[in-house]
């Protein structure tokens, strides 16, 4: 029988070909949820360094939107590339973008999903899709959590409530899978496949 892969620690991981190891998680994404990028109009939110930017420019991503409320954090190959459009401290709810697009991808750490989502959903076109990394540990209370680590069973509380959630934000949860690689702590974390329930 085969044995299941342990999803390793982000700081147990070799150096990848990205710009950080957030491009092991949107290229799982993208190969179990089958969407391809190539010449799509794409908004990356919560870009930091830009793992999710790198990843989708490797895919053959047409333009991307690289929004993030730091500064100087992109890395610097990325910042130079002319398909990238930086957006730095750029607060990611209020966005507006002079076109709409066809793939955003969310990272954005302390900032709910039940927030991110609807300024996500704000962004695309008909048809439109958005993969988002869901962190339990930042959508529950600090009292949750030991030594900055949500234990799994919580974490799956944290989803299951979410879940429920989602319908009311107006979308529709196509997949998920757990993420290749842990966050830091050890913390699980998901990816998730959404659409708008209009289109």
């Amino acid at each position: 029988m085969a044995r299941r892969r342990r999803a390793v620690s982000a700081d147990e991981t070799p150096a990848a070909r990205f710009a950080s190891r957030g491009g092991l998680k949107l290229a799982a994404a993208l190969d179990a949820f089958r969407i391809d990028p190539s010449g799509l109009t794409c908004a990356d939110l919560g870009s930091s360094t830009g793992g999710f930017v790198d990843c989708l420019l490797q895919r053959g991503a047409a333009r991307v939107y690289a929004v993030e409320r730091g500064y100087g954090v992109l890395d610097y190959r990325l910042r130079r590339d002319p398909r990238v459009v930086v957006l730095e401290r750029t607060n990611a709810l209020t966005l507006t973008l002079p076109e709409a697009v066809s793939l955003v991808t969310i990272d954005t750490g302390w900032t709910r999903q039940r927030l991110i989502l609807p300024a996500a959903v704000r962004l695309l076109w008909t048809g439109g899709r958005i993969v988002t990394l869901v962190k339990p540990h930042y959508e529950s209370d600090p009292g949750d959590l030991h030594r900055g680590r949500l234990p799994d069973d919580r974490g799956q509380t944290r989803l299951s409530e979410l879940r429920a959630a989602i319908p009311a934000l107006g979308l529709r949860l196509l997949a998920e899978i757990p993420s290749p690689i842990r966050g830091h702590g050890g913390n699980q974390e998901w990816l998730w496949h959404l659409v708008p329930t209009h289109d």
